[in-house]
C-alpha cells in the first residue's frame, strides 16, 4: 500500500514539475479556449495547478457554478460537477481547488483498489508493474486534471472489485454513478452481464437515464448531450456510424498534408488507438471476460465518430492494458516502454499545461 502511495505521489509531483517548466520550454501560452480567465487565472493559484484546469476543466467548473446555463455544456455529464459543487463549501468556494482535490483523492483511491484487484487476481508484483505502466503512459497527467478520468477511474475499478468481492448491489450502485459521469459508464452494464447477472442491466443506466430524463425536462432534448458533441471543434459525427477502415484512412491523408502540433496529434492519436486496439485483441484469453468486454467498448465506441480524437485519453480507463504490460517478463523491454512514454508524457503534460490541446 505504501508503495502505490509512493508511486502516486512522485507521479503528481513531476507532473507539477513539468507545468512548472512547461513556460521555458513553451514560451507562448496557447489559450484556445474560453473563461480561461475568469476560472483559471482568476483562481489565485500559481500557473503549474491551474493549468491542469485547461480545456474541458473551465466547462466543469462553469456546470458546477451556474448549472446547465451555457449552450452545449450538455456535452458534460454532470456527477463530477455535482461533487465538485459540493466539495466546494469545503475549500471556501474555491471551485478549482475542489475539482482538484476530487480528481487526485479519487485517483489514488482508484490506485489502492487497482493494486488489490490485481493482487486478487495475479500477484502484488504484477499489481505494482501494472500501476507503474499506468502512471507513466502518455495521457496520465489526465487522472489529476479538472476532467473525469480520476473519477471515473475509481468507479469502474470499484464496480469491478465489488462485483468480485459479491457485493453486488454496491458494485452496481456504484455502476449506476459512473453512467452519470460519463457515457461509457453504461458498457459496465453489458460487461457484468457477461456474469449472468441482469440486474445490472436495470441499475447501471439509471444514472444515465436520470440524466436524459433532466434534459428532456429542461431543454426538451434528451440527446443534447450527443447533439453538442460536436461543436467542441473535434469533428465527430453524431449523426451516423463511421466504420473503423474509413477513420484510419481519414488519418493517413491527415499525417500526409500536416505538420507541427496538428501531425503530433494526429500520429499521437492514431499510435494510441492501434496500441490500445492490438493489446485488447491479444488479451481475449488472457483477462476476465468483463474487464474485456468493458474495455473493447470504451475504446471502439468513440472511433464509431469517426475520429481518434482523445483517443490516448480515452483508452485511460482500458486497464487490462496496462496489466498485460506488467506481465512482460524481459526487463529491457519493460524499460523500453518506459522510457518512451515518459518521453511522450513530459511532452504531452507540457503542451497541455501551456493551453495547446493534446489527446
Amino acid at each position: 500500500m505504501k508503495q502505490v502511495i509512493y508511486l502516486f505521489i512522485a507521479w503528481r509531483l513531476l507532473l507539477f514539475f513539468i507545468a512548472f517548466i512547461s513556460p521555458t520550454v513553451i514560451p507562448k501560452f496557447g489559450a484556445t479556449f474560453p473563461y480561461f480567465q475568469e476560472r483559471l487565472i482568476n483562481s489565485g493559484l500559481p500557473h503549474f495547478i491551474w493549468s491542469f484546469g485547461n480545456f474541458d476543466g473551465v466547462h466543469y467548473l462553469g456546470i458546477a457554478k451556474d448549472g446547465y446555463a451555457y449552450q452545449f455544456t450538455q456535452a458534460f455529464f454532470p456527477f463530477y460537477p455535482i461533487l465538485i459543487r459540493l466539495v466546494s463549501y469545503l475549500t471556501f468556494g474555491n471551485l478549482l481547488i475542489s475539482a482538484l482535490l476530487i480528481s487526485n483523492i479519487a485517483f489514488l483511491t482508484g490506485l489502492i483498489l487497482f493494486y488489490k484487484l490485481i493482487s486478487l487476481t495475479h500477484n502484488k508484483k504484477i499489481a505494482i508493474w501494472s500501476i507503474i505502466f499506468l502512471l507513466t503512459f502518455p495521457s496520465s497527467y489526465y487522472f489529476g486534471a479538472v476532467y473525469t478520468e480520476g473519477l471515473f477511474f475509481l468507479m469502474v475499478i470499484s464496480s469491478f472489485y465489488l462485483y468480485q468481492q459479491k457485493k453486488i448491489i454496491s458494485s452496481l450502485i456504484i455502476g449506476a454513478s459512473a453512467s452519470a459521469t460519463r457515457l461509457i459508464g453504461l458498457f459496465l452494464a453489458p460487461a457484468l452481464i457477461s456474469k449472468r447477472d441482469l440486474k445490472s442491466l436495470v441499475i447501471v443506466p439509471l444514472g444515465f437515464l436520470a440524466y436524459v430524463v433532466y434534459l428532456k425536462l429542461k431543454f426538451n432534448n434528451p440527446l443534447y448531450f450527443l447533439s453538442s458533441q460536436t461543436i467542441f471543434g473535434q469533428e465527430r459525427s453524431t449523426t451516423g456510424v463511421i466504420l473503423l477502415p474509413q477513420v484510419f484512412w481519414r488519418y493517413f491523408k491527415i499525417l500526409a498534408t500536416t505538420n507541427g502540433l496538428p501531425l503530433f496529434n494526429a500520429s499521437f492519436e492514431l499510435a494510441m488507438t492501434v496500441f490500445a486496439i492490438v493489446i485488447l485483441v491479444w488479451l481475449r484469453k488472457k483477462v476476465k471476460l468483463e474487464w474485456l468486454i468493458f474495455s473493447l467498448l470504451a475504446v471502439s465506441t468513440p472511433t464509431l465518430t469517426g475520429t481518434f480524437a482523445s483517443m490516448p485519453r480515452y483508452v485511460l480507463v482500458a486497464f487490462p492494458i496496462f496489466v498485460s504490460l506488467a506481465q512482460i517478463k524481459n526487463l529491457k523491454i519493460k524499460i523500453i516502454i518506459l522510457t518512451l512514454s515518459l518521453v511522450l508524457l513530459f511532452a504531452a503534460t507540457a503542451l497541455f499545461t501551456q493551453g495547446y490541446w493534446v489527446a
